[in-house]
């Protein structure tokens, strides 16, 4: 199953902070033991939900994933940020910041994967989850990954070496994680190297 998370989508218009959406996915999914996976935005969803009910994650899979800010005042140097991100965007619209936002160094390896027609247009919804989901809002979640007691697989590109630290670290931090890297890709590995994102997260499931 794929879920359009709120602000993106057939979702556009719901809204809600991290715990609030990881509640709302939890909510739409099986009640049974679930193999959960997320990509940035959706990693960290991905987290929060099995931080909220980690007796229904049978298994977590993130990539590219963020524990959030841990100094207060970076964190709320990112909340304005993400505030002048999210009106910027309802000021330009989807498709002028799309080519920015991937313009970024963060996405430079990405190429001409980055075209993809199922890409949120709603700016209204995309703001929204900015300001109420972004990572100047994300509670730190260090510590509470250390109780976390749910197998997991944390992924990160090579050529992402900030979230090639994270993934390290989530994985060193949580009781029963691995941690992979992706050889040869960025930000977006499961778009640049899929089938090595595939095969990395089918062994790590068997």
């Amino acid at each position: 199953m794929t879920l359009d998370l709120p602000g993106h989508g057939d979702a556009a218009t719901i809204r809600g902070s991290l715990p609030e959406i990881a509640r709302l996915v939890l909510d739409v999914l099986p009640n049974e033991p679930i193999i959960l996976g997320g990509y940035s935005f959706g990693a960290r969803v991905a987290l929060h939900a099995a931080l909220a009910d980690p007796a229904r994650v049978a298994a977590l899979v993130v990539l590219s994933a963020s524990r959030g800010i841990l100094e207060t005042g970076r964190r709320a140097q990112r909340r304005i940020r993400d505030e002048t991100l999210a009106a910027h965007l309802e000021e330009v619209g989807t498709e002028v910041f799309l080519s920015e936002w991937l313009s970024q160094p963060l996405f430079s390896t990405l190429g001409p994967h980055a075209e993809n027609d199922t890409r949120s247009f709603d700016a209204a919804g995309l703001a929204t989850s900015l300001r109420g989901a972004g990572t100047g809002t994300q509670e730190w979640l260090g510590e509470r990954l250390a109780t976390l007691d749910v197998a997991t697989l944390a992924l990160a590109g090579e050529l992402d070496t900030k979230f090639v630290g994270e993934a390290r670290t989530i994985a060193d931090t949580m009781p029963h994680a691995t941690f992979i890297t992706i050889p040869g890709a960025g930000h977006a590995a499961h778009l640049e190297q899929p089938e090595l994102v595939a095969r990395a997260i089918e062994s790590f499931l068997a």
